[in-house]
């Protein structure tokens, strides 16, 4: 509505049972029972653990009638130990089961792809009256649950997953955020069609840019049909631990801070209340903010929100043109700076050999401010520090750079590299651009950093300065997870739309917390790929074998792997489509058994559970894919 002013989008109010949901509401929280829904007892204890940890919805898996018939046991059970909390079913491939289930619980979840649709990774060329063949076919098995959810008054959610859009939907659209936003809209229409409205949207993705994408356009798309529906937001498969954290707060929080989404979930391969503190510390970060007002603007030629283009930027030593963003790393508030202190950063010194070892997340500039450096830093690494540390000290030294605000240029021979900090908010001097050599350190003291640098980005391009652009993001959050989540949204936010050749985090934590923080936000953009990254589902009553101990087991035996995508499905359900962005999946298949599949090409099948990490390993051999772990 604003790109520069945070405002949240308005959207109409949809009742969840006795939870209202959108408009003004606030952002509710929610999560997912792992529990078999077979299992009452189980899956009342697991809900109520869930709603006493804070969840607003508890959603349960019916992938059969069985499953469905039986959350009226569960719905009951927990209303007797006095829970009002709304239940959710989800629903995938059985019409039938979300139809007994729309009776039972308050709210539904369909997923377009394949509820009344198919996916087998086939490419079909329709005619125009084929698809519209489709297209009423659909209509027909759709429409009874619609006038079911009407009779009850029960809400729906229409979920769609980019790993499981049909095979119409991608014969026509292809694998793109355009493709998923019609795969909603189509039942969005017949739902309109039947005049029921109470509906909720969701548009997940494994990947962050392809998420925030397709909620963009789904909304730009919702706002010309005159009907704004409550948006529920997640980056599904998001993984476990750190990389989970981080790569949730960038998707989740970049639309956040676009104003868009009423209820969320952060999928962590984790037990399911462990979701919910991390999903409160993302909305709380909107409590109370220090926002800087800016002009309004509705439109701008150099920002897209719609899709991803980086910002053209001259090159500066390894920073901007083609090259990955840089990470700084700070040693400024060190008594003595030893090469013990550069391990934090990825470099590890043997005395012995009398060599450094560097590792795949070592940073690439270190900020030294007044400090010394008494011996030879690593090759790959270049050294920062103040202008007068550095005209006394390190002037002639390789790598070693000074760094200057615009007070003091005037003092800088202009042939050399340099640093430049600038304020996010301040005017931009057009004289920048007689600086060829200045890198820009971009800050600001201001909570609405998101706005304050896109607004720099395009004031930059508006006078044609191309000078790369480091953001540097301090907090004083004292909670490391807290500390996670927040430098996420703010930078991450800014790599999702192209803005940005280097992060620097600051803040009163480990520097092993800050360095790793650093990297996973960018390998959560996609920015730098720095590691092996896992899409793991975070499990679900459907789930057929222990996804945190197994993904622990395959994270042992592969994270050195850098750049391979791996997924890690609990079943196949969404196990083929979510993980179709991976080079390598492990699936569920049965109990015990487990699929091996090469990209979306399943090559062994029903191998025995203990038998299959090696299997994997195996495969990824077969392939080329493996390197051997460094004794380093």
């Amino acid at each position: 509505m604003d790109l520069l002013n945070r405002s949240r989008l308005v959207t109409k109010e949809v009742f969840i049972g006795d939870l209202p949901l959108g408009a003004e509401n606030s952002i509710r929280v929610q999560s997912m029972t792992t529990t078999d829904t077979m299992d009452t007892e189980k899956s009342v204890a697991q809900s109520i653990r869930m709603i006493e940890a804070g969840s607003e919805l508890v959603r349960l898996t019916a992938p059969s009638k069985n499953e469905a018939e039986n959350l009226e046991p569960i719905k009951n059970q927990i209303r007797k130990k006095g829970f009002r909390t709304p239940l959710v079913a989800d629903i995938h491939f059985t019409p039938n089961a979300a139809e007994i289930a729309s009776r039972i619980v308050e709210k539904v979840r369909v997923n377009p792809g394949n509820y009344a649709d198919k996916k087998k990774f086939e490419e079909i060329e329709y005619t125009h009256e084929s698809y519209q063949a489709e297209l009423e076919r659909i209509e027909k098995k759709f429409t009874p649950l619609v006038l079911l959810c009407k009779e009850h008054k029960t809400a729906m959610r229409i979920g769609t997953n980019h790993g499981s859009l049909s095979d119409r939907i991608l014969s026509r659209y292809g694998d793109t955020p355009e493709g998923m936003v019609e795969s909603a809209m189509e039942f969005i229409r017949i739902c309109e069609k039947n005049e029921y409205f109470d509906l909720v949207i969701s548009m997940k993705a494994s990947n962050t840019l392809v998420m925030v994408q397709a909620y963009r356009l789904l909304t730009a798309s919702m706002l010309e049909n005159k009907h704004c529906y409550p948006t529920h937001l997640g980056v599904t498969e998001a993984g476990d631990g750190e990389d989970g954290r981080i790569k949730s707060a960038v998707g989740i929080g970049c639309l956040l801070e676009d104003g868009i989404g009423d209820t969320i979930r952060v999928s962590l391969t984790e037990e399911p209340e462990a979701e919910i503190p991390v999903a409160q510390k993302i909305i709380a970060k909107y409590n109370n903010q220090n926002a800087l007002k800016l002009p309004d603007c509705k439109n701008s030629e150099v920002y897209n929100p719609f899709s991803y283009k980086k910002r053209e930027a001259h090159s500066i030593l390894n920073i901007g043109g083609s090259n990955v963003p840089v990470v700084f790393s700070d040693l400024s508030n060190k008594d003595k700076i030893t090469p013990a202190n550069l391990f934090s950063f990825g470099y590890n010194y043997s005395v012995k050999l009398d060599k450094w070892h560097i590792m795949d997340q070592a940073a690439d500039y270190v900020y030294i401010g007044e400090k010394a450096i008494s011996f030879e830093i690593p090759g790959t690494l270049a050294a920062v520090c103040d202008y007068s540390n550095w005209k006394e000290n390190y002037s002639e030294k390789e790598r070693f750079y000074p760094i200057v605000d615009m007070g003091n240029l005037s003092e800088l021979d202009f042939n050399q590299v340099f640093f430049l900090t600038i304020k996010a908010e301040e005017p931009v001097s057009p004289s920048i651009s007689n600086y060829p050599n200045a890198v820009l350190i971009v800050e600001t003291d201001f909570d609405n950093k998101t706005q304050l640098f896109r607004s720099l980005y395009m004031r930059m391009h508006e006078i044609l300065i191309t000078n790369p652009v480091v953001l540097k993001v301090s907090s004083e959050e004292k909670d490391a997870e807290t500390f996670q989540l927040y430098s996420s949204i703010d930078s991450g936010s800014m790599f999702i739309d192209g803005f940005g050749d280097g992060i620097w985090l600051q803040a009163k934590h480990s520097n092993v917390l800050i360095n790793t923080t650093s990297f996973g936000i960018l390998q959560a953009t996609r920015t730098r790929i720095s590691k092996t990254e896992y899409i793991s589902c975070p499990s679900c009553g459907r789930t057929l074998f222990d996804l945190q101990e197994t993904t622990a087991k395959i994270r042992a035996r592969t994270d050195h792997l850098k750049g391979l995508k791996i997924g890690i499905m609990g079943c196949i359900v969404n196990g083929p489509g979510e993980m179709a962005d991976a080079d390598y999946g492990y699936v569920g298949t049965g109990p015990g058994k487990i699929n091996l599949y090469k990209e979306k090409t399943v090559v062994k099948k029903n191998i025995q559970e203990t038998e299959a990490v090696e299997a994997l390993v195996e495969l990824i051999k077969d392939n080329g894919d493996w390197i051997e772990p460094s004794d380093n």
